[in-house]
C-alpha cells in the first residue's frame, strides 16, 4: 500500500460481509491504522482481525479475502500480526497465482513470496499465526429514541477503538438488529430479539419499560476476556457519561443460555 488511504481501501475490502458467523462465515473488522516504523516494510498499514469457529473455517475465510481483497488491491502487501505454533496459510497458497513466476525469500527465519503483478509484485509472508480467542461480548442501549441510542453507541465505539485487541464488526459497531437463538421457523437458527423491540411491547413478554423505544447493541471480538472486558468497560462509561438527560435509561446484555448464536 502507498499510503495510508490504499492500506484502508484494502482492510476495508478483506473485512466486508463479516458482521456475524451466523451467516458470513466469520466476523472481521479493523483493529487499528498502523504507523510506518510498526510494519514490516516501513510503509502504512492497517492491523486487521479474523475470527470464526474453527481453525478449517478461519483459514478458508483468510485464503478466500487476501486473494480476492488484498491481492487485487493496488500497493499492497500482506503481513502476518500473530505469531503462534499454529500456522494457517497467508500467502502460501495465493503464490500460484503467479504461475510459476513466484519467487521466495527467507528473512529473518520467516518465507515470503513475492509474486507478479500488473503494478509490480504482490509481497506476502507465507503463513501467520492461529490462536484462540474470544467473540461474542456485548451489551445493549436502551433510550427514548433512535436518534438518542445511536449518538450514545457512537460515542461508545470511539472510545472502544482506543482499545488494541478488539473489534466490534457489524457497521459502525452497531447493530439494530440484536437475535435471540432459535425461530418459529426451523430453517432459521436465529430470529429478532422480540423482547428488546419496542414496537412489539403489546405483542410479546417484553423486556422494555414504556419509555424505551429504541435499542442497539455493540458486539466485542477479542483476542483474550480481559482486551474485551477494557473495551466494554470504556464503552458503558462513554454511554454512562451521556446520561438519562440525553434519553439513555437502562444498559442491558444479551443473554444466551450459553448457546451460539
Amino acid at each position: 500500500r502507498a499510503n495510508e488511504k490504499w492500506a484502508m481501501i484494502s482492510a476495508q475490502a478483506m473485512t466486508g460481509f463479516a458482521t456475524s458467523v451466523i451467516a458470513c462465515g466469520c466476523e472481521a473488522g479493523i483493529e487499528r491504522v498502523l504507523d510506518p516504523s510498526e510494519t514490516p516494510d516501513g510503509r502504512p498499514g492497517v492491523s486487521v482481525m479474523i475470527f470464526a469457529m474453527g481453525g478449517k473455517g478461519l483459514a478458508k475465510q483468510l485464503e478466500t479475502r487476501a486473494g480476492q481483497c488484498v491481492l487485487t488491491s493496488p500497493t499492497s502487501a500482506l503481513f502476518a500480526g500473530i505469531t503462534s505454533d499454529k500456522p494457517i496459510p497467508l500467502g502460501k497458497n495465493l503464490r500460484y497465482f503467479g504461475d510459476g513466476f513466484q519467487v521466495s525469500k527467507v528473512i529473518g527465519g520467516k518465507r515470503y513470496w513475492r509474486v507478479p503483478v500488473m503494478d509490480g509484485e504482490f509481497l506476502t509472508e507465507a503463513t501467520t499465526g492461529q490462536v484462540d480467542a474470544v467473540g461474542g461480548g456485548n451489551f445493549l442501549v436502551l433510550a427514548e429514541s433512535q436518534p438518542q441510542a445511536l449518538a450514545a453507541c457512537e460515542a461508545a465505539i470511539e472510545e472502544m477503538r482506543k482499545i488494541p485487541n478488539v473489534i466490534m464488526p457489524f457497521p459502525g459497531g452497531v447493530v439494530r438488529s440484536g437475535s435471540k437463538v432459535g425461530s418459529k421457523y426451523k430453517a432459521l437458527g436465529a430470529s429478532t430479539n422480540d423482547a428488546f423491540c419496542p414496537t412489539l411491547k403489546g405483542m410479546t413478554q417484553t423486556d422494555l419499560s414504556p419509555e424505551i423505544e429504541s435499542v442497539m447493541e455493540i458486539v466485542i471480538d477479542g483476542l483474550t476476556k480481559e482486551d474485551i472486558d477494557k473495551a466494554m468497560r470504556v464503552g458503558i462509561q462513554a454511554v454512562c457519561d451521556l446520561g438519562a438527560e440525553n434519553g439513555i435509561k437502562r444498559i442491558s446484555a444479551g443473554n444466551y443460555g450459553a448457546k451460539p448464536r
